[in-house]
C-alpha cells in the first residue's frame, strides 16, 4: 500500500481505479499511526524511517506473521474489520519479547480481485493494531492474482521492526530457579489453534449466529488478538523483565520453554486461572484432553513473562493499573532428569 514512502498499489498490477479507491480511503486510517521518524511522502519505492537519537546502541529486531486459517471464519462471516488487529498484533507481541519497541510495520494483502471496501475494513483493523502499540503504518503491498484465490477470499502478511538498546535485550539468561512466572489475559485463541477450533464447530453442529455469552460464537472466536506492547514496554522502565513469552501455536508447553534455559522448568498451577468459557467450550465440545489444550491454545493466558519473586507483586500491581489481568502462574524451578520444561500441575 501507498503510505508515507510505501510501495505502490500498481506494482502489483491491481486495478488502477480500485486500486487508488482504495488508497484513497485508507490514508485516514494509517495517518493516524503516523510517527516523527517516518520521512517522505507517497508513491516511492521504499518506507522511509529514521532512527533517531532515542537509542545509544540500537539493536533492531524483525518479525512476520500471518493469521492463519482464521481467516476462513473470516469469510465465513463476512466479517474483516478485526482480521487486521490480528495480523499486527502477532508481530508486535512477538518482538516485544525481546524488549523490542515495535517502530514500524507493512502488510502484504493478496486477492483474486480486490473489493475496496473489504480491503478498506482490513486496513482499518491493521492501522488499529498499529494504534494499540505505537507502530507507523508505513507501507505494504496490495496483489490481484487472478486465479489464486476463490472469490471473496484473500490471504494477508504483515511485518513488524523494532528496536531495543543492546543492554536491555531479554534474553532469559537471567532466569533462576526460584522466579515468579506471571500470566496476562488473553482476549480468546487470539490466532492460533483455528484449524481445531473449526473442525470442533463442524463436529458439534454448532451455529456461528448462536448465542454465547453475550455475544454470538462467531464474534467470540473473531475476538482480536490481544496487544499487550504499550503495558510491558512500561513496566520494563519500572523494573527488571527476565523472560517473556508469547503463547501463540503450541500452546503454553512449547512456547515458555523457549525462554528457559536446559536446566529450568516452569511449574505453573493450574488452579491459578479460569479457562475463559470459549476454551472451555472447545475442550468439552472437541472431547480434547487438558494436556493438548495446554498444548494447542494459549487456554486464557496470552503472554507469560518472568521476574525476580520480590518484584511479583509490584508488577502485578502496574499491569492491572494499565488495564491487564494478570495471574501468578506459579514459579521456576530446577529441572528435575526428564521433567519437561513447563508443567502444569
Amino acid at each position: 500500500m501507498t503510505i508515507q514512502s510505501g510501495l505502490s498499489y500498481r506494482d502489483a498490477g491491481v486495478d488502477i481505479d480500485a486500486g487508488d479507491a482504495l488508497v484513497d480511503r485508507i490514508k485516514p486510517h494509517a495517518k493516524k499511526t503516523l510517527r516523527p521518524e517516518v520521512l517522505g511522502g507517497i508513491g516511492g519505492f521504499g518506507a522511509l524511517f529514521e532512527l533517531t537519537g532515542k537509542y545509544k546502541e540500537p539493536v533492531l529486531v524483525s518479525g512476520t506473521d500471518g493469521v492463519g486459517t482464521k481467516l476462513k471464519l473470516a469469510f465465513e462471516l463476512n466479517k474483516h474489520d478485526t482480521i487486521g488487529q490480528d495480523l499486527v498484533a502477532m508481530s508486535v507481541n512477538d518482538i516485544l519479547v525481546q524488549g523490542a519497541e515495535p517502530l514500524f510495520f507493512l502488510d502484504y494483502f493478496a486477492c483474486g480481485k480486490l473489493d475496496v471496501n473489504t480491503g478498506e475494513q482490513v486496513v482499518a483493523g491493521i492501522a488499529k493494531g498499529c494504534e494499540l502499540s505505537g507502530c507507523a503504518l508505513i507501507g505494504g503491498e496490495t496483489a490481484e492474482m487472478p486465479g489464486m484465490y476463490p472469490p471473496g477470499e484473500y490471504d494477508l502478511a504483515g511485518f513488524a521492526v523494532g528496536a531495543v538498546e543492546k543492554a536491555r535485550i531479554i534474553t532469559g539468561k537471567t532466569i533462576r530457579p526460584g522466579d515468579a512466572v506471571l500470566g496476562l489475559a488473553s482476549s480468546g485463541p487470539h490466532s492460533n489453534g483455528y484449524s481445531l477450533v473449526r473442525k470442533i464447530v463442524e463436529v458439534s453442529g454448532a451455529k456461528f449466529d448462536a448465542p454465547f455469552h453475550g455475544k454470538t460464537l462467531g464474534e467470540t472466536l473473531l475476538e482480536p488478538t490481544r496487544i499487550y506492547v504499550k503495558p510491558l514496554l512500561g513496566l520494563m522502565n519500572e523494573l527488571p523483565v527476565k523472560g517473556l513469552a508469547h503463547i501463540t501455536g503450541g500452546g503454553l508447553l512449547e512456547n515458555i520453554p523457549r525462554i528457559l534455559a536446559d536446566d529450568l522448568t516452569a511449574v505453573l498451577d493450574g488452579q491459578a486461572w479460569q479457562f475463559p468459557p470459549v476454551f472451555q467450550w472447545l475442550m468439552e465440545q472437541g472431547k480434547v484432553e487438558l494436556r493438548e489444550m495446554h498444548r494447542t491454545f494459549n487456554c486464557g493466558i496470552g503472554m507469560v513473562l518472568v521476574v525476580d519473586a520480590n518484584d511479583a507483586e509490584r508488577a502485578a500491581e502496574f499491569l492491572a493499573k494499565q488495564g491487564e489481568t494478570v495471574y501468578r502462574l506459579g514459579r521456576i524451578e530446577q529441572r528435575a532428569e526428564g521433567q519437561a520444561q513447563t508443567v502444569v500441575v
